[in-house]
């Protein structure tokens, strides 16, 4: 479901604590450190729902009743989206600036013990409801499995330095998503890096593209129903 302000406390603690992409590291000085680092975010998110929209999507645990779930219910995972110029460290990035007609794919997490599938869903969750408002693309900057160099090197390349200066103090394997993980959903690298690919999915394709999603989710549930054990489900007839 859409992300909705009042639901802030259901995100993960990363989640709400987390302003990798939603502060401009030149509002610090070296050493300083956020009080509230919550506060700023849920104000980030406060700013993006009022001048543009819905920018995150929830996956939450459908509650026993079949009734609809609701802010109280555990977050399984989440997905947060937003207009380039409203996410002040994607500047940063080498293989910037951001297409102008896309929306930036910042983040996505997922609690222990769910199913790849749940990434998908999300993702698929968010081409539906961008492809509905007439967004062409979503770019985001991957992150490949060079990255872990950069937290023991030494910048005197310029272009190290810059790859640096964009990561900051991130703890990457959170804020950032996995290079690999987009090319397996539909994503195309558009802006080649050693460490910070920018990749983009056009959305015409969108509605194709989720279909597929959803058949290769469908196929991997009935697979998984065959592989259960006699007892474990509904009974079973001769």
């Amino acid at each position: 479901m859409p992300l909705r302000l009042e639901a802030f406390e259901q995100l993960p603690k990363h989640a709400r604590r987390c302003v990798f992409w939603e502060l401009d590291p030149a509002t610090l000085s070296a050493g300083d450190y956020l009080p509230d680092p919550e506060f700023e975010k849920e104000a980030w998110l406060s700013m993006v729902m009022l001048e543009w929209g819905s920018c995150g999507q929830v996956a939450t645990k459908a509650p026993a009743d079949g009734t609809e779930s609701d802010d109280e219910e555990p977050c399984l995972g989440y997905v947060l989206y937003a207009p380039p110029r409203a996410v002040p460290r994607a500047g940063r990035f080498p293989t910037g600036p951001v297409s102008a007609d896309a929306v930036l794919l910042t983040s996505m997490g997922i609690e222990p013990g769910q199913s790849d599938g749940l990434t998908h869903s999300l993702i698929s969750q968010v081409v539906t409801e961008l492809v509905r408002r007439g967004v062409r693309a979503l770019e985001a900057f991957g992150r490949t499995a060079d990255a872990t160099e950069l937290l023991d090197v030494d910048a005197a390349d310029p272009e190290m330095r810059q790859a640096i200066e964009a990561l900051g103090d991130c703890s990457f394997d959170q804020c950032m998503i996995g290079a690999d993980f987009l090319i397996d959903v539909g994503f195309t690298v558009v802006a080649p890096h050693q460490y910070f690919p920018r990749l983009r999915l056009e959305l015409d394709k969108g509605l194709g593209w989720k279909a597929e999603v959803e058949a290769a989710l469908e196929r991997l549930l009935k697979s998984a129903q065959l592989q259960e054990p006699v007892g474990a489900g509904a009974e079973v007839r001769s």
